[in-house]
């Protein structure tokens, strides 16, 4: 996670240095990292489909809908010692809450493209990149953030000590954006005192532009971490979607 103020300010200097990421390539969904399988074979757009996730460009991943998930997380019952800024400078006006099974958060996004590099995370695209996430794939790599859909947590602090909450890496996610639902993990943490980032392929998948520079939304998301619950290995994310679409639509029934 990074510092956004420093971000804006560095990434005005280096516009005119480094391209957008966001090509018709990086539009593409996202799929486990290193994937190669052709159309129809498991991990294609097309098995995935018919495992119950849909193709980017549609409204949402799995079966639950954004609007239940919505309703499901109106009332904050808030757990943590305090708010949260969204960014640097911002009024501390986040708290996180806590519904049956899940603990949930309403923020902003702004784009996480630490970790491996790839043509899209790099020093060059990124000047606040890190080779580095908090968790790490079964295989001890750092995460893949142009591939893996994760969301960023705060650091533990007095204000909220996440781990407490079964919150961890590799905790399941389901991630809404208007009329869109994307199911992710726990991947990364930040600032202790920041809130509301996700990977670039998280951003990807919900339509929202996952530029490190440019990128990211001022428009609401909501982030749902479903508590004591893993996709494993992390880094897959059929297993995150497989899981999460489960939880979600028990989540929706209980709350």
């Amino acid at each position: 996670m990074r510092n956004r103020t420093t971000a804006l300010v560095v990434a005005a200097g280096v516009a005119l240095l480094a391209p957008a990421c966001y090509t018709a390539a990086a539009q593409q969904s996202p799929s486990e990292p290193d994937a190669k399988s052709p159309r129809g074979t498991p991990g294609s757009s097309a098995t995935a489909v018919r495992e119950g996730t849909v193709r980017e460009g549609t409204m949402r991943e799995g079966t639950v809908r954004a609007a239940d998930l919505l309703a499901a997380t109106r009332s904050c019952k808030q757990i943590s010692h305090g708010k949260y800024r969204t960014d640097d400078g911002a009024r501390a006006d986040v708290p996180v809450c806590a519904s049956r099974g899940a603990v949930h958060w309403k923020a902003d996004m702004d784009i996480d493209c630490d970790g491996r590099r790839t043509k899209a995370c790099n020093r060059r695209t990124d000047p606040l990149f890190q080779p580095t996430t908090a968790f790490q794939q079964s295989d001890g790599r750092h995460l893949n953030a142009e591939r893996l859909p994760y969301v960023v947590v705060p650091g533990a602090s007095h204000r909220w000590k996440h781990a407490e909450h079964g919150v961890t890496g590799g905790t399941v996610a389901a991630v809404v954006h208007r009329d869109r639902v994307q199911y992710a993990v726990v991947g990364d943490t930040g600032p202790t005192d920041l809130i509301g980032e996700a990977s670039y392929a998280t951003a990807r998948a919900l339509g929202i532009r996952p530029d490190p520079r440019t990128g990211g939304t001022g428009d609401d998301v909501t982030y749902i971490l479903f508590k004591g619950h893993k996709a494993q290995p992390i880094e897959s994310h059929r297993a995150a979607v497989a899981r999460g679409d489960a939880l979600a639509r028990e989540f929706v029934r209980r709350n």
